[in-house]
């Protein structure tokens, strides 16, 4: 590896036989120790009941961002090390496998002791192994035959490395596994180099609104994976740096949020602004106040109202920026990107109902007044959240969200508060600042409200009122300033009436209550769905809606809203390819079935007979002719759709609920086939 490749001390161990460790230092000394501790023996089965597995879809929706951004790296990986009888694995920051690449004949092996998507590979369920171990370690090791804790995977030589966000927090892991009689030395140094260029490229993909300064003490390595990236506020506040970046400063992520731009450059932000404009980008050096000279480029961009992607992974630890937000949970594949209106006049897009909640919302905008947002699952109101925030004073503050209905109960009131180290068993390193720390000085969206258990909502309310914030396991209080936007699809007053909902926490959440319509309300749909379609569409796409497919659009009901027609109009998009019109042939199967049951006769006759123009007003016809049962390559569609059902429900264990969510359906669409279905898949 190339000297000039720079990456901190205590992230690149390598944890051999051979290897020197640190003194008093045994990575897998204790972490067989915690493996013993966690109750499991050398002997113990390969576990394919691992209790993440059914939460495969959920982990890649929450991991998108970094799916996105590791994919192309996995595949450049895998191209290297094709044919030697090796696998290359990406992780969640708890272990789960979220998506593996490898020759054929070892990812068979690998299934036997359960080395697949889906499967948790932390210590605590596998006992050392290098990603559980990495992943506890917070830093690249290899884990080669014998150390295994379990015989069953001693067969095995694997190295991997930590993937780390840019707010300096572990988010995910990649993996090389291979037969341990042809381990090569070199791997894990390549690992570890492919999973900094998955860090850099995170990089590129967040703070807008920031300025970055690309930097190293050698001009031909920039734009290189091993340069450093420091990224910046507008004013010159600190707010992340890469590896490499913090290697060259000769300071730790955690001190460098005590830093400025002027004390790390000795120039004021400014001055950095006025050298790097209106020229041609070449590269200018800087000394670094260590005394270093480095060559550095520097690239301010503009917040983009139509950049997709969802913020950054969904649970990052001390945030200090998130100006960057791009929301949408996605699923699992690098996949278009949701549009993201990042300020309240892109979100007017003509309906009066949207105009008059954007006119109410500028009126108090900057006031610090708590906003309510209600309305039906998927109509956007995280989307609105974010553009509060985005108009606010706080605008160059964290964003942070948080889903009150997403986080298990046992586990949001340390999501929310933070915890000391060792709080409690199991409890994370150095503990945790919390979600209402992270957003201090900032926004802090609470979405889903209503569905905060009872006895968290007399210490939010305490946060509210006293501004003061007290982590588990801390003896101190700690001062926050945070502005509140919360979003619901419950009635809360009914809610009070039952006695599931506080009634003082309503009214210090409720400043201004605004209501999102749904998307069957709105007047502006046509507009709606083609911005979608453009933000979706790649360069030197041109993909038009046929008008009778908007006529259907503008007819169905939208139980999805947003989120629904969003997924729709992706799949279309790709099937339509370069340039062309979304037809009735590019719509997702379920959705034709649904309209076969759910659209009243004049649209149902219509959708196998073309119609010039988009007409809302056709009167009904009693005696129109049935529609023709769709097809799929000869066969009925609803023999596909059962088939499908079946598949998915005997995957999911039975468990409707996942099944549905796999299939991209409702719930009621599979209970509606239950007398269809075998009788032994739904209870």
């Amino acid at each position: 590896m190339s000297a000039a490749m720079y990456t901190p001390p205590g992230r690149e161990r390598v944890s051999m036989p051979s290897a020197p460790h640190e003194a008093g230092h045994d990575p897998i000394g204790q972490s067989h120790q915690r493996s013993r501790a966690f109750g499991i023996t050398e002997q113990s089965e390969p576990d394919f009941s691992s209790p993440l597995r059914g939460d495969l879809t959920s982990a890649l929706d929450e991991n998108r961002f970094l799916f996105q951004h590791a994919a192309p790296v996995m595949e450049t990986l895998y191209d290297q090390i094709a044919n030697t009888h090796s696998m290359v694995l990406l992780t969640s920051a708890k272990g789960m496998v979220l998506h593996s690449l490898g020759d054929n004949d070892f990812l068979e092996k690998a299934s036997r002791v359960a080395l697949m998507p889906g499967m948790d590979w932390s210590e605590q369920t596998k006992g050392t192994n290098a990603i559980g171990t990495a992943l506890t370690e917070e830093e690249a090791l290899t884990v080669h035959g014998n150390q295994h804790f379990l015989n069953a995977n001693k067969f095995l030589t694997c190295s991997c490395s930590p993937i780390f966000d840019p707010y300096g927090q572990v988010i995910g892991a990649l993996d090389v596994t291979g037969d341990q009689r042809s381990f090569h030395q070199h791997t894990l140094a390549l690992v570890r180099m492919s999973a900094q260029m998955i860090e850099n490229h995170m990089f590129a993909d967040i703070f807008p609104k920031a300025i970055r300064v690309h930097f190293h003490t050698r001009s031909e390595f920039l734009g290189t994976l091993v340069e450093g990236i420091a990224v910046f506020s507008p004013e010159g506040r600190f707010i992340s740096a890469n590896r490499s970046a913090q290697f060259q400063i000769g300071l730790p992520f955690a001190a460098l949020k005590a830093h400025t731009f002027s004390s790390l450059f000795g120039i004021p932000i400014s001055s950095l602004v006025d050298l790097f404009s209106g020229t041609l980008p070449t590269p200018k050096q800087l000394v670094l106040h260590n005394g270093v000279a480095v060559w550095c480029r520097v690239k301010i961009k503009a917040a983009n109202p139509w950049n997709a992607g969802r913020p950054m992974p969904v649970t990052p630890q001390q945030a200090e920026e998130q100006a960057a937000a791009t929301p949408s949970p996605a699923v699992a594949k690098v996949v278009p990107r949701k549009p993201h209106l990042s300020t309240l006049q892109y979100l007017d897009t003509g309906d009066p109902q949207v105009s008059a909640v954007i006119h109410k919302l500028r009126m108090v905008s900057g006031k610090d007044i708590p906003v309510m947002i209600l309305g039906e699952t998927g109509t956007g109101k995280d989307l609105l959240a974010q553009a509060i925030h985005g108009d606010s004073n706080r605008s160059g503050q964290p964003f942070v969200s948080v889903n009150c209905a997403s986080i298990p109960d046992t586990l949001i009131e340390s999501e929310l508060f933070g915890y000391e180290e060792g709080a409690f068993t199991g409890a994370r390193k150095k503990g945790s600042i919390g979600k209402i720390l992270q957003a201090n000085g900032g926004t802090l969206f609470l979405d889903e409200i209503g569905d905060m258990p009872k006895h968290l909502q007399a210490r939010l309310l305490r946060v509210l009122q006293e501004r003061r914030v007290s982590p588990l396991g801390a003896g101190k209080e700690v001062d926050v300033d945070v502005a509140i936007v919360s979003a619901t699809h419950k009635n809360l007053k009914d809610m009070i009436a039952r006695g599931d909902f506080r009634e003082d926490l309503y009214y210090r959440l409720n400043g201004l209550v605004v209501r999102l319509p749904a998307l069957r309300e709105r007047t502006d749909f046509d507009l709606v769905v083609q911005k979608i379609v453009k933000s979706l569409c790649e360069s030197g796409q041109n993909i038009g809606i046929a008008p009778r497919v908007m006529d259907i659009f503008k007819r169905y009901h939208w139980p999805g809203n947003f989120r629904q027609l969003h997924n729709l109009l992706r799949t279309a998009v790709v099937m339509v390819g370069c340039a062309g019109m979304i037809d009735m042939e590019h719509l997702p199967d379920d959705f034709l079935e649904e309209l076969e049951h759910g659209l009243p006769h004049p649209v149902a006759q219509r959708l196998s007979t073309p119609v010039p123009t988009v007409d809302a007003s056709l009167p009904e016809v009693p005696s129109a002719p049935p529609m023709p049962e769709p097809t799929v390559d000869g066969q009925k569609l609803q023999d596909v759709a059962i088939s499908a059902m079946a598949q998915m429900l005997r995957l999911h264990g039975g468990n409707v609920s996942a099944a549905a969510k796999a299939l991209g359906v409702s719930r009621n669409t599979i209970y509606r086939k239950k007398h269809l279905l075998p009788p032994d898949l739904l209870g």
